[in-house]
């Protein structure tokens, strides 16, 4: 009884949240005129994986809120193949970020590569010449580069 007891009152202590930190926010801190700016590379064409960075730009917009934070995501290589409109697994999942302004980018290198165009990906993601020098470019800008 006793073990029971204890190992309820262990439950209830890490779903209080007691042992969760916060965060501290770096000055200046982000504003609607000034938000983080974060832009996230994938590279991973595999299902689970494109869910689990999904799943941290979730994170990441609850944490700051969507108007305190711009994203952007460039998919190169593999990653491309999540920002292809067909046999998409987590087509569903980028259109819904879309809708709330998170900005998808595919490598045109990667699209030729694969002999696909402009029109094979899901709409209103846009293509640059070659993804990784988009990054490099946008970190040179002061965007964070996160590649999960």
């Amino acid at each position: 009884m006793r073990i029971a007891a204890a190992a309820l009152a262990f439950a209830f202590f890490l779903a209080s949240g007691a042992f969760a930190g916060t965060t501290e926010l770096a000055d200046p801190k982000p504003s609607f005129d000034n938000p983080r700016r974060i832009v996230i590379g994938i590279s991973d064409g595999d299902a689970g994986r494109l869910n689990a960075v999904l799943n941290n730009i979730a994170n990441i917009q609850k944490f700051y809120g969507a108007d305190l934070v711009k994203l952007v995501v460039v998919g190169y290589g593999p990653g491309v193949r999540a920002l292809l409109r067909d046999d998409n697994p987590v087509r569903a999942r980028i259109e819904s970020f879309q809708a709330i302004e998170v900005e998808f980018i595919a490598c045109g290198a990667t699209l030729e590569s694969l002999k696909k165009t402009e029109a094979d990906l899901i709409d209103g993601v846009e293509t640059v010449a070659n993804g990784l020098p988009e990054i490099v470019e946008r970190q040179l800008k002061g965007w964070t580069y996160l590649h999960p």
